[in-house]
């Protein structure tokens, strides 16, 4: 029988329950990685086993790399946490109220730090906060207990993290760097097809490829941990999506360029030197894409070579401190009107509790959206305390053997760790947070404790403390997708005003734009999961538009500030201030002019200053065929 060429070329891969093999083979290590740690702390006795198996589910990524730069980021939180607990207990512990408000100050200030950074680093911030709440707040009433306590928690995390690495390697875990490769190579097809087709003045198409390369980047930094020449790869696929965003940037300029169209008698008229303009800044746009894409091209060889990109780019990270001061406020608020809520009903021990609903508040800062987080949390609490009660009075029922714990966890660690490979965003998350509140409930312990009060009030506070904080989130609200678009916009908008500063910044234009590609991947990502809106892409599509084009007028005019073009530098610069399209258009002019003259090349800074001329005129809809193209 004749064999299908594509199906010979792409083999389906092998799939059980639904599930690929890939993703059963990741339950299977993080099973094995969990039953590890606890036998450890078993072996060890230490005080709290159930942290390492913990450490276990918080790391269970499908990946080496990724698994252990966040095991790195959770040993640094961890020990800065400890540090923290001991000094907030040593002198406020008899302090009553002043307790809780320092303990509100430093969960929102830990939200705030959160909100500024990405990825891991927005992990390792929260869990300095949850590392307090589990110290300081469980030994709010023995502060002598804090710095045992720490140290018991400190070791445990450290034999979890040497759990999952001792199984990754052994297992041979897949690395991440060819997943990062392929997506880079899908946004480098879809980059290519912009900038060359038809639809490149798409606003709408443009920022969702922007939202899509910016939305990478806090993901490369786990090509460092996992290997030695991690470092190499993460400098290489850096420097390829700062150049997929100067290629957009340069698609963006070559669209906004101007019809122009003049009689052929008008050799030497006003519409036959646009003509001669638009020709120069559209040849120059076009090669420097090309070269462009050829660089990204390299440094997608280079990542794949785990060699040093030709230039390492960096990839600075915008954030808003507008935003992420709200967020901390919002935060602290609410973890002192929960605290003030336990005062005023008198009820004992509530530190569990209040420890739980710091907690839920410095995950949920690493959220996108945090109300949604504590919603998923809701549901989730339930489901583990609910889990945690079936495996202790009904599978284990008074069983002390390692061997039986082993069998009993390997269903539920197993299940969730394969909810948590699943690419639907909803699924995974609540797989990882059930995973996660079932082992803390459940308290894995040698010899296991079978009290039914214990567990009674334990499931009751943690089930509280998810709905307290989402009670606290609809008393005070965090900030709206909404809300945070106008923002950010307004931020861009602001910021094109200091962009007229002639003086040398720190940023090239390159990372510039990646910085302001960040921007606008928070804008579309604001609303969470909804269809774009094609006004807000529209907006901040044209402050992004219109800050990487003064930056690339700025950057080429300052090569030519030292020499006879200097005077005619001058009035670009003063046109492109008054952000007067017709004056940039004519100090164009004269740039070309006056360069003939001199015999220099002035190409590159008149191939930007003419798509300048659109691009910072005030937008309004085309009036003829001779009008620019808006943006």
């Amino acid at each position: 029988m004749p064999v299908n060429a594509t199906s010979a070329a792409a083999p389906s891969p092998l799939v059980f329950a639904g599930f690929p093999a890939s993703s059963w083979t990741f339950a299977l290590r993080v099973w094995l990685a969990m039953m590890l740690a606890l036998y450890a702390s078993f072996w060890l006795e230490f005080e709290s086993p159930s942290s390492a198996a913990l450490t276990v589910a918080i790391l269970a990524l499908p990946t080496r790399g990724q698994g252990m730069e966040k095991a790195g980021y959770r040993l640094l939180a961890t020990a800065i946490g400890v540090m923290a607990s001991i000094a907030i207990a040593g002198v406020f512990s008899q302090t009553d109220g002043l307790l809780l408000a320092v303990l509100g100050i430093w969960v929102g200030l830990c939200v705030y730090v959160a909100a500024m950074l990405d990825g891991n680093r927005a992990y390792a911030a929260a869990l300095c906060c949850i590392t307090v709440a589990l110290i300081a707040i469980q030994q709010i009433d023995t502060p002598l207990q804090v710095f045992p306590t720490g140290i018991a928690r400190g070791a445990a995390i450290g034999i979890g993290v040497l759990a999952v690495a001792l199984v990754n390697e052994v297992l041979a875990a897949p690395d991440y760097h060819p997943v990062l490769a392929g997506r880079i190579e899908a946004l480098y097809d879809r980059a290519k097809a912009l900038t060359h087709g038809a639809d490149r003045d798409s606003a709408a198409a443009a920022a969702s490829l922007l939202h899509d390369i910016a939305a990478i980047r806090p993901e490369i930094a786990s090509l460092t941990t996992e290997s030695s020449i991690g470092t190499a790869r993460t400098a290489a696929a850096r420097s390829a999506l700062v150049d997929l965003v100067s290629v957009l940037s340069l698609g963006r300029m070559l669209a906004a360029l101007p019809v122009t169209s003049a009689p052929a008698q008008s050799a030497y008229g006003p519409g036959q030197k646009a003509a001669r303009l638009t020709a120069i800044s559209g040849s120059w746009l076009r090669s420097e894409i090309n070269h462009k894409l050829a660089q990204v091209r390299s440094s997608l060889d280079a990542l794949h070579q785990g060699v040093r990109p030709y230039h390492a780019w960096r990839a600075p990270l915008y954030r808003s401190r507008r935003i992420a001061a709200e967020t901390g406020a919002r935060a602290a608020i609410s973890f002192a009107l929960i605290g003030l809520f336990f005062v005023l009903t008198g009820w004992p021990t509530t530190e569990l509790c209040l420890s739980l609903v710091a907690v839920i508040l410095g995950l949920g800062s690493t959220a996108p959206a945090p109300r949604t987080f504590t919603m998923v949390t809701v549901m989730a609490m339930p489901i583990a305390c609910a889990l945690a009660g079936i495996l202790k009075y009904l599978v284990f029922n008074g069983v002390s053997e390692f061997q039986l714990l082993a069998i009993g966890l390997a269903p539920v660690v197993i299940g969730f760790a394969l909810l948590i490979s699943s690419p639907n965003p909803l699924l995974s998350s609540l797989g990882r947070l059930t995973l996660v509140f079932t082992i803390a409930v459940l308290a894995p312990t040698n010899p296991q404790n079978y009290d039914p009060e214990v567990f009674l009030v334990t499931s009751f506070f943690a089930c509280l403390s998810s709905v307290l904080v989402l009670a606290a989130q609809t008393l005070l609200p965090p900030l709206s997708g909404d809300q945070r678009v106008r923002l950010l916009l307004r931020e861009a908008t602001g910021r094109l005003g200091h962009l007229d500063r002639w003086r040398v910044r720190d940023l090239a234009p390159e990372e510039a734009a990646f910085r302001d590609a960040g921007r606008v991947e928070q804008i579309l990502s604001a609303n969470g999961a909804s269809t774009l809106n094609g006004q807000i892409a529209a907006k901040a599509m044209r402050c992004f538009d219109q800050a990487g084009s003064l930056r690339r007028c700025r950057a080429e005019l300052e090569r030519l500030t030292q020499g006879p073009l200097a005077w005619v530098v001058q009035d670009a610069r003063d046109a492109l201030a008054q952000r007067n399209g017709a004056a940039i258009l004519a100090a164009a002019g004269a740039l070309s002019k006056a360069a003939s003259q001199n015999n220099l090349s002035a190409n590159s800074a008149i191939a930007v200053l003419v798509p300048a001329a659109t691009i910072s005129a005030p937008s309004q809809p085309p009036t003829g065929p001779s009008q620019g193209k808006q943006p």
